[in-house]
Formats: C-alpha cells, structure tokens, sequence
C-alpha cells in the first residue's frame, strides 16, 4: 500500500465508527482520481448544529485530499420523514416548510466546505420525475423481512407500534439517490447504517460499483446523554452569537470535553494527545476548554470574534457578574413555600428535581450570588430570587401563592 493511500485512510478513519469495507475504499483510492463521495441532509429544520457539523467535518478532511463532494438536500426525502433512532413515525414535512428549510443549507455549509469541490444536490431532481411504476420496481427490490432487519422498524413492529408502509420507502429512495449520483463513498450517522447499506446494495442492482460507507458516531448534546438535537434543546446551533456558542461550549463537562474536541476540533492528533496529557499532570482543563471553543467560534465568524467572546464570557460568568437579559420566570403555588430543587425544576433551570439535588451538592446552585448548601432550604412565596445553575443558566423567578391571587 503506498505512502498516499496510508494517509488517506488515516484521516478517513480520524473519529469514525466504521469504513466499510476498508479493502474496497482502498481499491478506489488506487485509482488516483477524485471520488464521488455523498452525504444527505433532510432539511427538517431551518438551522445546522454541531451535530451535523460532525459529517461536514469529515467532509472538508476528505475535500483537502481532493475529493468531490455531493451535499444531498433530502428535500424529497424529508417528505417521506425518516424514523430513524425513533421508535414512531416521524411527521412528514410540507413541500414549502423543505424549500424554506434547505434555503438556508447551502450559506450554512460553505462555512465549512469549499464551494469548488463541492456540488449541492436535491434528490427531487430525480424523484419527482418517478412514476408509479418506477417506483414499484423500486419497491421490489426489498423484502419486507429485510427492511425489518433495521432496529427501529423490528423493535416497533414487536412492540405493536404501527408503520406506515411510505415508512419502508425512505431507505430505499436514499439508497437510490446513491446509484442517481454513481456514489463511490457515502457518509452517515451510525443511525443511518442500514440505509447506506441499502444504498450499497441497490448500487449492485443497478450494475454500478458499490460504494464504500463510513459512519460517524451522534455527537451528545449538552446534556452528555441524548444525540443533540433541536428539538430537545442541548444543541449549540452554527449560526448562533460568538457569546453563545462560546458560552455553551464552556458548560460543557469537562469529561464530554474530549468527546467534543475528538470529533470537532481541527486540531492534530498529536496536539490534543498532548493536551490530555497535560490535564493527567494537572492542567486545568478549563484551559483546554478555552482554546476549543475560541477554535469553534473563530471557524464559524472570526478570530476577532472569539476573543470578544472570551472577554464577554470572562465579564459575565468567571467573575460573578449577574446577565442583564436574564429570563424572568413567575411561578404559582400552593401554599405559603416551596424547596429550592423544585423551585429550580419549575423554573426550567433544571430538567428534574434529582438534577437540582446533584447541581445543590456539587456547589453548582446560587440564589442571589449566595451558594446554596442546604438542599432542604424554602422559598417563601412572593418572593423574588435571582437562581443561578451551573455557569450559565440564570432566572428571576417570582413565587405567588394562588390563595394570595384568588
């Protein structure tokens, strides 16, 4: 294998779950010609996040080896709305609400890739050009036994949980928009592993090369435990503020930290090898954090506007300093008080009481600038306190008794 290919699979493999099949992907390589490689969005929401940013990553490394890509709009697709990760259906979205969705797509991803190596496909293109009978042959190439084979689709149909049969259409349209653009390589979530393959397999179909596939692990949302995600709110959107993206990547644990830098950070292997090692010797890993973040925000505005977003983070959270726009809450209860973790679930600062708890004895609560130590403390009500969670989430919350309301 030569020196050129060596390094290819190298950065290829940087932070992926699997490159199937790694002989094949070789082969390919051999060729010395630029491949096709593809990677599809469904524009299910208007705004990118860095969970995406995970596959556009990979996207650029590929494109700095010389490769074409194909950035697949799943406009036609994302009618269809696919489950997967989901144990129901997912809504299907309107013709307008995609086009007003994948309008923002393209300004969002030349962030990160070069527009010269990269072509924007919608697979509308071809789709809507489909009859009824191109689409039942189509259908015919599957069984329905294989299509259970995908984890979502078997753990519904075992459970009784219904699936619409346009349901088993999605994997087969995608994995037809592999052989509509001769894919040589195409990228995806683990999530999406038994539609590459479906992709793959349709190539065979067709008489085309099979294309090689790599998967990329589900970035964790802020929370470090479900997949970021707009709609569960722990997601750090690309085209948000420097203050904001910076701020939120400074809440980050410092454990997730690494998960973070691992499948973002630009920076070489060796350099973040030498930045754990440092934190082993006893750097404060707040250090790292720092660097991280202003890398992420230079990326996506400016160098300049890092900096300002580190000033900015430093004014208003390292030395105590209380937000001006903080949210103002007003809570009604019953009775005369209530206890600071329910005061705080109530509030949305956190997602439970037993999250309060854990935020109370890990010294993360304030309540006006004040640490709070005792987790059976009570606020009376009309009463207002200015709550802090962690660094970065604050409310004024005002507590009102119905009985002083009626």
């Amino acid at each position: 294998m030569s020196e050129s290919i060596t390094h290819q699979l190298q950065v290829v493999k940087r932070g992926c779950q699997e490159l199937l099949i790694e002989e094949e992907f070789s082969q390919k390589l051999a060729k010395n010609q630029p491949l096709r490689i593809k990677a599809g969005f469904d524009p299910t929401a208007p705004d990118l996040h860095l969970g995406h940013t995970v596959l556009l990553n990979k996207l650029r490394q590929l494109q700095e080896l010389g490769h074409h890509i194909l950035f697949l709009i799943g406009d036609f697709t994302g009618m269809i709305g696919d489950p997967s990760g989901k144990n129901a259906t997912r809504p299907p979205l309107t013709r307008e609400q995609i086009e007003q969705n994948a309008e923002t797509y393209a300004s969002q991803v030349f962030k990160i890739l070069k527009p010269e190596q990269t072509e924007v496909v919608f697979n509308s293109s071809w789709m809507d050009k489909f009859s009824a009978a191109d689409l039942v042959r189509l259908a015919a190439t599957y069984t329905v036994a294989r299509m259970l084979e995908r984890d979502d689709f078997s753990k519904r149909h075992h459970e009784n949980r219904p699936i619409a049969i346009h349901e088993f259409l999605y994997p087969l349209i995608q994995g037809y928009d592999s052989v509509a653009l001769k894919a040589d390589l195409e990228l995806g979530g683990t999530d999406q592993k038994f539609n590459l393959l479906v992709g793959r397999e349709l190539q065979k179909h067709y008489g085309q090369p099979p294309q090689c596939i790599l998967t990329m692990p589900l970035l964790e949302g802020l929370d470090g435990v479900q997949k970021m995600s707009k709609s569960l709110n722990n997601y750090i959107g690309i085209n948000e503020s420097p203050t904001e993206i910076f701020g939120k990547l400074m809440s980050v644990s410092d454990t997730l930290m690494w998960r973070y830098i691992e499948l973002l950070s630009f920076e070489p292997l060796e350099t973040i090898r030498h930045w754990r090692n440092e934190v082993e010797s006893g750097r404060n890993p707040r250090d790292i954090k720092v660097q991280f973040a202003q890398e992420i925000v230079a990326r996506f505005h400016s160098q300049v506007a890092a900096i300002q977003a580190t000033r900015d983070f430093e004014d208003r959270f390292s030395k105590g300093a209380i937000p001006d726009d903080i949210p103002e809450k007003k809570l009604y209860i019953q009775g005369t008080e209530l206890a600071i973790p329910q005061l705080l679930k109530l509030a949305g600062l956190t997602t439970s009481t037993s999250e309060a708890l854990r935020m109370i004895e890990q010294g993360g609560v304030k309540l006006d600038g004040n640490r709070v130590n005792n987790k059976t403390q009570m606020i009376p009500s009309n009463t207002t306190v200015i709550a802090q969670v962690g660094k970065r989430k604050f409310a004024k919350i005002t507590l009102s008794s119905e009985q002083n309301d009626m």
